[in-house]
């Protein structure tokens, strides 16, 4: 078996050896891993999945980015209103389904970043199958409800062309999410970064 290939030493908590996180990455697992990092608006997903990435020196495909190379398009923007139901969402996972799957092919492992709920996960939970990847689900929730809010009144990701979301809307989300879907691993975000490093690092060794 190769020398495990450290870290960048931003990704490795403190008195965590580099090399017990770095496991994971290729090619230390014997199939590509598709990782769906999901949760609530303001949640952490992106900082969580850009952690997972780096683990798994893999690349990371964000919904929202993928979607706001459409926003120039007010014809595909029309459109995507149109469907019914509205075809931003179900667009979105479909171009994020084929992008993992290219990766997958390549046999790279991958990480994407959205708002899923069961439909998608169970889409690309058959997607693992087919492509004969490992999948894992990591929710993230804030435990903390003012850290949570602060986090979407603040928020700016910088995405070109792309807008952030008020509480509101995540309220609105909120009563159609399920917590309690199934997944690999949990993550509250109201805990120190260096502790969420640690975990996940922790549950890709134990899922080897």
């Amino acid at each position: 078996m190769p020398s495990p290939v450290p870290l960048r030493r931003d990704d490795a908590a403190p008195g965590v050896p580099g090399s017990y996180l770095g496991v994971v990455a290729p090619p230390y697992t014997d199939k590509p891993v598709l990782v769906l990092v999901t949760g609530l608006q303001g949640t952490g997903k992106s900082t969580v999945a850009e952690m997972v990435a780096n683990l798994l020196l893999a690349p990371l495909i964000a919904h929202d980015w993928t979607m706001s190379g459409l926003r120039s398009f007010p014809e595909i923007q029309a459109a995507l209103g149109a469907m019914e139901p509205s075809g931003h969402g179900r667009v979105g996972w479909s171009l994020l389904r084929a992008l993992a799957q290219s990766q997958l092919r390549r046999g790279s492992s991958v990480v994407l970043d959205g708002v899923a709920r069961a439909p998608e996960v169970e889409a690309l939970r058959q997607l693992s199958v087919e492509e004969r990847a490992r999948f894992f689900v990591i929710m993230t929730e804030c435990s903390d409800p003012e850290l949570h809010r602060s986090r979407v009144g603040s928020r700016d990701r910088a995405i070109p062309g792309w807008y952030e979301l008020d509480w509101s809307h995540v309220e609105r989300s909120r009563k159609i999410w399920d917590p309690d879907m199934a997944a690999d691993l949990k993550v509250d975000t109201a805990n120190p970064l260096e502790t969420i490093r640690h975990n996940l690092g922790g549950h890709f060794v134990r899922a080897r």
